[in-house]
């Protein structure tokens, strides 16, 4: 049975005059003592942190997909991902391809049960800020709509509506040919909603 070490190396420093010596150097005494062996190694020099802007992490990636890989070692995180949802969405891939990750700087082994822990601490995390922004955003919104101002699409201008509601208060003309006649200069869902509105108060005051 073969032996799950094949191991491929990822490096990234942001600027021309950095070196990844020091992550390279760590990076090889780690794999000597953990007896695993090389068969790649990428380093992304004077790129961001964004994901589509590193070509050999995207080369990385390719060989983890095409099973070339059987573990990947970073120094730290922050060398690897970006965001916290960077990580976890490649955390997931690799789990999912039984591809062991290693942070050596942090100390995160996912094939270790310590590691695993941590990773589902991250993901509580991640999650727990995604609820956390929802939660400011819908606060955001509530007290807006309480100071008055009106969120989403933008309001009519008093005469236009005033237009609408004369045509579906005078007349039985339908909501598209109402829409057609004030010149599409309101969406005919708009449209619809008013004339329903009309309607609906003529009817109910008879």
């Amino acid at each position: 049975m073969q032996s799950k070490n094949r191991a491929a190396l990822y490096l990234r420093v942001s600027t021309p005059d950095q070196k990844p010596d020091l992550q390279y150097d760590g990076l090889l005494d780690y794999v000597d003592r953990a007896g695993l062996q090389i068969v790649g190694d990428y380093c992304d020099i004077a790129v961001s942190g964004r994901r589509e802007g590193r070509p050999r992490l995207n080369a990385l990636m390719a060989s983890v997909r095409n099973r070339e890989v059987d573990c990947v070692l970073v120094w730290k995180f922050d060398r690897f991902a970006r965001s916290t949802r960077h990580l976890l969405t490649a955390l997931e891939e690799f789990d999912h391809l039984g591809v062991r990750f290693i942070s050596v700087q942090d100390q995160i082994d996912t094939a270790s049960p310590m590691g695993r822990a941590m990773l589902t601490i991250i993901g509580a995390m991640a999650e727990l800020k995604s609820s956390l922004i929802s939660e400011r955003v819908t606060a955001g919104m509530k007290a807006a709509a309480a100071r008055g101002k009106h969120l989403g699409r933008p309001p009519l201008a008093p005469w236009l509506i005033h237009e609408i509601e004369t045509l579906a208060a005078s007349s039985d003309l339908s909501i598209r040919t109402i829409y057609e006649k004030i010149g599409q200069r309101v969406s005919r869902g708009r449209v619809g909603e008013i004339t329903k509105r009309v309607r609906l108060g003529q009817k109910n005051a008879l």
